[in-house]
């Protein structure tokens, strides 16, 4: 017996447990709350989305647990020194669905459609002189599978593409820096940021009012990692200063979204609800059950989290 151990609404939880019941008939999934006394004290496997730590610290069995979402840094820091390991959702499908995400909004910017909007809503007719592809700068933070295959995406379409990471990473067709003096070189020669990094002590704030200042002037930012990343003030100091052109940003510090946050009436960001690359049940379950199913025949674990780096 396998529990899903998760904080979404029973709804949410009804239609993942039918998925990766489909995808490991031989197992059974049941909700965490199902889970008789007895059972919670056997259970060495668990499938989590957004748990509660404390239903977490109740399976004292638990050897590791499997995340059906890419981002488990909540997870890492709600829970301290915990008995299991923690394995997070890596999904080619995922990585696939980002880098479309990182394509269609790097060519909003790129074909100044937020120009345009405003044009429209003031009746104007400009058309705007053309930038080709290869003359746009765009710069990755974060050269993992996601950024890695975002930015091989993008030199597919023609566009000068850079990397940053923490360590140095090499990628066909992209400039690739690391280190300090690395990102200050990517952000100083970028027409628009890309930001996909993981969310760690490290990156915490890493898009603050020094760093930001490094962009030129009226370059962009498209955020689909996570808020607590940039400093909402710096950014919105740099917009209102118009240093920086527009922000599309699709995480942010407290989701959803606050209704009276700056963000949403600001001119020159656009707003969304977290959607650039959410998790497809059926292809995520079908990873889930590989690693199960593997783990039983032959008792390893697949990669674990490193709770240090949070991923």
């Amino acid at each position: 017996m396998i529990p899903f151990v998760s904080r979404s609404s029973a709804t949410e939880q009804a239609v993942w447990i039918e998925s990766l019941s489909k995808a490991m008939p031989s197992e059974h999934i049941v909700p965490f709350s199902d889970l008789t006394p007895e059972q919670k004290q056997q259970c060495d496997i668990a499938i989590v989305a957004n748990p509660d730590p404390q239903d977490l610290m109740a399976l004292p069995a638990l050897k590791w647990v499997h995340s059906v979402w890419a981002g488990v840094e909540r997870m890492v820091n709600e829970l301290s020194s915990p008995h299991f390991s923690i394995v997070r959702l890596i999904d080619p499908n995922l990585a696939r669905t980002m880098s479309e995400a990182v394509l269609a909004w790097t060519l909003f910017l790129h074909r100044d459609m937020p120009t345009y909007a405003k044009q429209q809503a003031q009746h104007q007719w400009s058309p705007l002189p053309m930038v080709l592809p290869k003359e746009r700068r765009i710069g990755i933070l974060g050269l993992g599978e996601l950024g890695r295959v975002s930015a091989s995406r993008l030199v597919e379409n023609g566009f000068t593409v850079a990397g940053w990471s923490r360590h140095q990473k090499h990628i066909e067709g992209v400039e690739c820096w690391c280190g300090d003096e690395g990102l200050v070189s990517l952000l100083s020669q970028s027409d628009i940021i890309v930001c996909l990094l993981p969310l760690t002590p490290e990156t915490k704030g890493l898009l603050n009012r020094e760093t930001l200042s490094h962009l030129p002037v009226g370059s962009s930012l498209i955020n689909f990692a996570r808020g607590a990343i940039i400093d909402d003030d710096a950014l919105l100091l740099q917009l209102d200063r118009a240093a920086l052109s527009h922000a599309v940003l699709d995480v942010f510090m407290h989701e959803p979204l606050p209704k009276d946050h700056p963000y949403w009436s600001h001119p020159s960001v656009s707003v969304l609800p977290h959607i650039s690359a959410p998790t497809h049940p059926e292809s995520a379950s079908a990873i889930v059950a590989k690693n199960i199913e593997n783990y039983r025949l032959t008792a390893e674990m697949p990669m674990l989290v490193d709770p240090i780096l949070g991923y």
